[in-house]
């Protein structure tokens, strides 16, 4: 078959298996951002997978500051991020990171509220021509 009538297959998120337990939640979705792969669940955005350079190779937890303290308790292997301050972070580099991913992901799927962030609401684009 020529390389002109295959498909282009979609290139999969190395960490996305960490996302598995996720996927028959009816509210779940997943889409790229940043460069990055964002799951959304209940309507809240729970988690980013990166795999990059250092600090964006791993899982990135969205949460507010005042969940950090009782999220880093339960969750010792992760820590803060360096850039992004307002949320936590565990790095794949992290010797127990398949553990410890694979729990976080059952405590956003149980609907923990320290976990995830509502998004932004986007701000309506200026109409041409409002005026007719």
């Amino acid at each position: 078959m020529s390389s002109s009538k295959k498909k282009k297959a979609k290139k999969q998120h190395p960490l996305h298996w960490v996302l598995e337990p996720l996927m028959d939640e009816p509210s779940y979705i997943e889409k790229p951002m940043f460069g990055c792969l964002a799951c959304y669940l209940h309507g809240r955005l729970m988690l980013l997978l990166c795999s990059g350079e250092e600090p964006w190779n791993g899982m990135l937890i969205p949460t507010d500051h005042q969940f950090h303290e009782s999220i880093l308790q339960d969750f010792k292997s992760t820590v803060q991020h360096s850039v992004l301050k307002k949320w936590l972070y565990l790095p794949e580099t992290t010797e127990d990171f398949e553990s410890t991913a694979s729990d976080i992901v059952e405590t956003v799927r149980m609907n923990d509220m320290r976990f995830g962030v509502e998004p932004k609401e986007k701000k309506p684009g200026k109409q041409k021509n409002q005026e007719l």
